[in-house]
């Protein structure tokens, strides 16, 4: 069974701010470093991403790969791998938390990789802790610069 890496970040901003910013695919180039494009290939019912086509580049992880969404409560969405070519799994999720009544979030980022090629595991791990430091900044930043405004 693969290990997984997690990390939070305290954003300045509500869930509800919080989870627009993750659900807006199409902002995803503006706000991470590793994702080059994104787009989404297949909504649910309520209007949420269900499917969606990402181009990745985390320097060790480079990949075209579409993902599954599944969206179970307000603050949770997870994901899990549908196609890729380098990639094995790549399952996640984000977990937000209220915090001060809501008027800010802690964010939980869960991230489970396996490449197709083989790799030692520190490596992977640094890897998924590069994507998931870098994905949490990059979030806390967008957040609270759309908050802002």
């Amino acid at each position: 069974m693969a290990e997984h890496t997690s990390s939070s970040i305290t954003i300045e901003a509500s869930p509800a701010e919080v989870m627009a910013v993750i659900a807006d695919f199409d902002r995803y180039p503006a706000w991470t470093g590793e994702v080059k494009q994104a787009e989404v290939l297949e909504r649910d019912d309520n209007g949420r991403a269900a499917k969606v086509r990402l181009v990745l580049d985390a320097g060790a992880i480079k990949d075209d790969h579409t993902l599954a969404y599944s969206w179970p409560d307000e603050h949770t969405v997870s994901w899990s791998l549908v196609k890729s070519a380098m990639l094995r799994q790549l399952d996640g999720s984000y977990s937000l938390k209220p915090l001060d009544g809501g008027r800010r979030t802690e964010a939980t980022y869960l991230l489970t990789v396996d490449v197709k090629i083989p790799m030692l595991g520190m490596i992977k791990r640094k890897a998924e802790k590069v994507i998931i430091d870098r994905a949490l900044a990059g979030l806390k930043q967008r957040v609270e610069t759309v908050a802002a405004s």
